[in-house]
This record gives C-alpha cells, sequence and structure tokens, in this order.
C-alpha cells in the first residue's frame, strides 16, 4: 500500500518565531520550557473530594488532548482525595492551592505532580517558602508562582494603585527570589490578568526579567465566545514573539472546551501538528450552495480524525478550485453539484446531496493509505 504524503507538514516551515530561552523542568513526564513543546492544560470543575467525579472528568479531558490538568484543594476532604487522584490520573496533577499552606505539603506528600500556589491568597506566605521548598526539593516537584489580578498581594496594590503589569510581575519575581534564597529553582510563573492588553503586557516584562518557563492565562475571560477570542488575541500575541511554554483557556464552559481551544490555537500559529483543518468559504451573494451547512456537516462527519487532513468546502466558482485544488481533499460547489478534489486533482462530481458522504468516504481513503509514522506524530 503506497503511503499519502498530506499537504500539511508536521513542523512548520517557518517558525513564527524562535521560542524564548528559559530554563527546563517536568510536570511528571511533560517538559515544560527549555524547547519543549507548548502543552495545554485545563482545570477540573468538580469536587475533587468526589474522587469519582474527577477522575471521569480528568479521563474526558485526556481524550479531548489535555496534557496536564490542574484540581482545586480548598478543603481537608479535597486533600485526602489527591493521592488516589494522582496515582490514577492518566495525566499529570498538579494540586491548586489557596489560603492554606498545610494543602502544600499534603499535595507533595500525596505524589502530586507539581503544585500551583497563590501567594496573594495565602496568609503569610513569605514566611512559608522556606518549609515548600525544601519539601518540594526533596520530592523533586516543581511549583507554579501563579499571580492573579484579583487576588494581588495587598502591599503591592497599595504601591502600584490597581494589578498592573508591573505589580503583577514585581509579585511574581519576589516570590521567585525567596524560593531561590532557599536553592529552589523549579519554577514555573503566571501573572493573569483579564484584561489581555494588561495580561500581554505583564508576560512581556516577565520575560524579559527571568528564565523561568511560563504558563499563560488569561483569567476570568468570560463565557466560550469572548473567551476563546481573548485568550486567542493574548495568546496569539505572545506566543508569536516565542514567550509561552504552556497554556490554559479559561472559560465559563467544560473544560474540555478550554483544551479544544487551547489545541486549536497552537496549531493555527503552528506550533502543534495540524489535525482536521476545515478550509470554508464565509458565503457570499456568489454561493450556489448552503457552505454553512456543509461545513457543519462535513467537520461532524469527520470529527475524530486524527491524520493531519486539510478539507476544503468552498461554495463558488472564484477561490472554489483553486482552495480545493490545494487542500489534501475538497469540494468546489455550484450549480447543484460539486467537483471533488483530491490531492490537487479531479476525481469525481456528485450531485449536492451527496457531497458530505463523499467527501468523508474519500477522507477515510486517504487515512487508510497515511503511513503509520504520519499517523502517530
Amino acid at each position: 500500500m503506497t503511503a499519502v504524503p498530506l499537504g500539511v507538514p508536521e513542523v512548520p516551515a517557518r517558525p513564527v518565531a524562535p521560542r524564548r530561552r528559559s530554563r527546563q523542568i517536568h510536570v511528571g513526564p511533560v517538559a515544560v520550557g527549555g524547547g519543549a513543546p507548548v502543552s495545554v492544560q485545563s482545570m477540573t470543575t468538580t469536587r475533587t473530594s468526589d474522587i469519582g467525579a474527577t477522575l471521569q472528568q480528568i479521563a474526558e479531558l485526556t481524550a479531548a488532548g489535555c496534557q496536564i490538568v490542574r484540581v482545586a484543594c480548598p478543603t481537608q476532604d479535597d486533600a485526602d482525595a489527591l493521592a488516589t487522584i494522582a496515582r490514577k490520573s492518566q495525566i499529570p496533577v498538579i494540586a491548586d492551592i489557596h489560603f492554606q499552606p498545610k494543602y502544600v505539603f499534603a499535595a507533595l506528600e500525596a505524589g502530586c505532580a507539581a503544585v500551583r500556589v497563590n501567594p496573594g491568597n495565602i496568609k503569610k506566605f513569605d514566611d512559608q517558602v522556606r518549609a515548600i521548598a525544601r519539601a518540594a526539593g526533596e520530592r523533586g516537584t516543581p511549583v507554579r508562582i501563579g499571580v492573579n489580578a484579583g487576588s494581588l498581594d495587598r502591599r503591592l496594590l497599595q504601591k502600584h494603585g490597581r494589578a498592573t503589569p508591573e505589580a503583577l510581575v514585581e509579585s511574581a519575581l519576589w516570590e521567585a527570589s525567596l524560593f531561590e534564597e532557599h536553592g529552589f529553582r523549579d519554577i514555573k510563573i503566571s501573572v493573569k490578568h483579564n484584561d489581555p492588553v494588561v495580561m500581554i503586557e505583564a508576560y512581556t516584562q516577565l520575560a524579559e526579567s527571568c528564565d523561568y518557563p511560563l504558563h499563560l492565562g488569561v483569567t476570568e475571560a468570560g463565557p466560550a465566545f469572548q473567551g476563546t477570542i481573548k485568550s486567542a488575541v493574548a495568546f496569539g500575541a505572545l506566543l508569536s514573539r516565542g514567550i509561552g511554554d504552556t497554556v490554559r483557556v479559561s472559560l465559563s464552559a467544560p473544560p474540555a472546551e478550554e483544551v479544544k481551544v487551547g489545541i486549536q490555537i497552537l496549531e493555527s500559529l503552528g506550533l502543534r501538528q495540524r489535525r482536521l483543518e476545515i478550509v470554508s468559504c464565509p458565503s457570499c451573494g456568489r454561493a450556489q450552495v448552503d457552505v454553512y451547512k456543509l461545513a457543519e456537516e462535513v467537520t461532524a462527519g469527520l470529527d475524530g480524525m486524527e491524520v493531519p487532513l486539510r478539507v476544503a468546502v468552498m461554495g463558488c466558482v472564484v477561490n472554489g478550485p483553486g482552495e480545493a485544488r490545494e487542500a489534501d481533499l475538497g469540494v468546489a460547489s455550484g450549480n447543484g453539484k460539486g467537483q471533488i478534489f483530491v490531492k490537487g486533482e479531479v476525481v469525481k462530481t456528485v450531485p449536492e446531496s451527496r457531497i458530505v458522504e463523499t467527501l468523508i468516504e474519500e477522507a477515510m481513503k486517504l487515512a487508510e493509505r497515511t503511513s503509520p509514522a504520519e499517523q502517530s506524530s
């Protein structure tokens, strides 16, 4: 069987920018920073103490492509559940700690792959750093210093007046310096803000001030549509300049949706190999087919396709044939029928009613003929 070279390269020919040089840490088996691929994270919405529900959601996130998951730990019952969750999860688990420093030590004892601490929310956090650094260092567990605009240390709010980029960066670097005093440097940092402009500036300043890996996030980004736009704008601005080592899209939506958006952002920037990509026109007065419906049906029919495949769904003769010819698979529609293109060649013309099923059939043929190396990469 002859392997079919697909039109989407595994590695982009022209990276958007050289990656910022940072030190590397390991969150379980996932390398973060130091040139490692940008990873995608999310956070469970279940009560961590409900072990079954939490593991079920982690499984769903894993299936969606999530590489690292964070779980909340606000109570002792949650802390008691960490060991089982960390052991049974298919991906590394980070314990998210606010207010109670004792849960940091519980998470370390439980074998979590990393711990996230929010200095602004832990009383007298600076006094706890020595003990945390020692415990984390003994276990080889990295710590994320997670600074948030909504919970910035009161001292810095008084100094800067509000959560400015400078205030966020000062908080992060101060806490990192306290860990450094005790010889602990397995650190990654986030400086999240709900305003993409402030967030971009904060991360830009932070990237220039340290070599720690950076976790990108627009905090409280909002409902799915708004949050996706804000995250795409912020992540795109930073990643296109090589800034960012791991990302979490924060949406008021099911966590798996966060993962899908994060993956799509990375794919769009060429920072992750594209899988299924639908190229479709926005429709206009020239369109002779319902492009919206056609694109939706093709997308649904090819959902779950693992091979890198670019499919063009076009609705008129102006750009249709050209886009369809450049894709791995495509259709140029008009006059009640569609020309089906495979690897740049017209293979058949079908009635409009058979366009979707024909595209799916041809996609399956391409998938079967794709080399094993391309399928598993």
